[in-house]
């Protein structure tokens, strides 16, 4: 593995105008001592019309691609990896900047969209434990019954629970997720 170090610098934003995340990966020389292996943007990056654009970090488990890099350039990604994690990054645009019908056909294809009347377009259920974190702007976090505003440095530990994420204002808000997959009979 060769030492490399590319990047030190701010991101601009790209032309869609979100800004990608810089990732710092390490690993082991050939002398066994520890080193930079990668600093660059985020390669895999799904941005699609009338979604939130989403930056897989990192992935271990079912859903990780094989070879050096987990989370490579065009590599589909679930809501979670079985039997492992994600390290998902998400620019949410203000809600009025949705096509909720293509948000909705995205949950159905993925499976985990709540149909039971739900009170917010997002509403969804994941089988998995999610560390929500507000890096940048604000959001509401919506379940079935109550909701709250998150602003920057908060956390949200989602127990594979309904919910939603409500951005009411007229900025995106950046939040970064660690998905881990449920183990059978741990408590959440």
């Amino acid at each position: 593995m060769e030492t490399l170090v590319k990047n030190h610098g701010v991101q601009q934003a790209d032309a869609d105008g979100y800004r990608a995340v810089r990732r710092i990966v390490t690993g082991i020389n050939a002398q066994g001592k520890s080193c930079f292996v990668s600093d660059g943007p985020t390669p895999n990056r799904t941005n699609r019309p009338g979604l939130p654009l989403a930056q897989v970090v990192w992935a271990t488990g079912e859903a990780r691609a094989p070879g050096d890099d987990p989370a490579p350039a065009g590599q589909a990604f679930a809501f979670h990896s079985k039997g492992g994690s994600l390290l998902r990054i998400v620019d949410f645009p203000p809600d009025r900047n949705y096509d909720e019908a293509q948000l909705k056909q995205f949950l159905d294809d993925s499976g985990v969209r709540d149909k039971s009347g739900a009170r917010h377009f997002w509403f969804h259920k994941t089988e998995s434990l999610d560390y929500a974190i507000v890096l940048e702007g604000e959001i509401w976090a919506l379940l079935d019954e109550g909701e709250t505003l998150m602003r920057p440095g908060d956390v949200l530990i989602q127990r594979a629970t309904s919910h939603s994420w409500a951005n009411r204002s007229d900025k995106p808000c950046r939040m970064a997720f660690v998905l881990l997959d449920l183990v059978e009979g741990e408590p959440l």
